[in-house]
């Protein structure tokens, strides 16, 4: 009888490559509830990423991006989470009872409520997303202003980054009702853009990233807050002295800007 180990059956590319994507979506939840960079705190926020089989990674709820674990991670169906919305009207019962059958596995832990918004900017086209309250975005969202003063740029990276303009949306109560403003906010966008937005604005709420890596949903994340720091720095002077509409066009349509964003989103670096 031979003494050697029995041989390991090797991972399907398929089991490698989930693997990985999970791994970079606990890496993008950690370095967004990292408390030096006040993105969010205790529970707040969550992430998720496309699988790439009409499946997706989307945070659970009651978990912490700062500490989140693969055992705090739900994988859901598309589809079926779309099915659910399309019903709208629902119950909060039936909410919970349909995110949980939209689960692949029943084992795995319940999904956010926020798992309807995820779902929507996934099945238009995002590839990672990202959802956070940082502190100065909100002091602005939360204020009488609200998501205003980010419809003019005042520095030409945030155009590069967070793209020509964002999406927005006024308050309303998370989950369901969101979704179904949200699903309204994409159609408006793409008809006028002819794209989908980088970054979503909730008033008296937080923000939203959409990328195409998770260095993208990183960098559009760090930038809108590096853009709201310098907006509430202006108020403090008189005001903003917004960027004229074409400058921004040009820079949004210049070819190494298009370079440098393509860099940006691979690679994550920054200027």
């Amino acid at each position: 009888m031979s003494g050697a180990p029995p041989k390991r059956t090797a991972p399907t590319p398929t089991e490698e490559g989930q693997g990985a994507l999970v791994a970079g979506l606990l890496e993008l939840a950690h370095a967004l509830g990292d408390p030096a960079r006040d993105l969010a705190i205790l529970g707040e926020g969550n992430v998720s990423a496309a699988c790439g089989d009409g499946t997706f990674w989307v945070k659970a709820s009651g978990s912490s991006l700062r500490t989140l674990r693969p055992p705090e991670l739900s994988r859901v169906r598309l589809e079926a989470v779309l099915n659910l919305l399309a019903r709208a009207p629902l119950s909060e019962e039936a909410v919970a009872a349909g995110l949980f059958e939209a689960l692949t596995d029943p084992t795995h832990a319940k999904p956010s409520v926020e798992t309807f918004l995820h779902a929507l900017c996934l099945g238009a086209g995002a590839a990672w997303v990202g959802h956070t309250h940082p502190v100065a975005a909100n002091a602005l969202l939360c204020s009488r202003l609200g998501a205003e003063p980010f419809f003019g740029h005042v520095f030409p990276d945030a155009v590069v980054v967070c793209g020509p303009e964002p999406a927005a949306l006024p308050y309303i109560d998370p989950g369901l009702e969101l979704a179904i403003a949200l699903r309204e906010e994409l159609t408006r966008y793409r008809a006028r853009h002819e794209t989908l937005p980088k970054l979503l604005l909730l008033e008296n709420h937080g923000i939203v990233a959409l990328g195409a890596s998770a260095k993208e949903v990183l960098n559009i994340t760090l930038m809108a807050d590096k853009w709201a720091r310098v907006l509430l720095g202006t108020y403090a002077l008189g005001g903003p002295r917004f960027l004229p509409p074409e400058e921004v066009r040009r820079i949004d349509r210049r070819l190494d800007e298009h370079y440098r964003r393509n860099r940006l989103a691979r690679e994550g670096e920054q200027g």
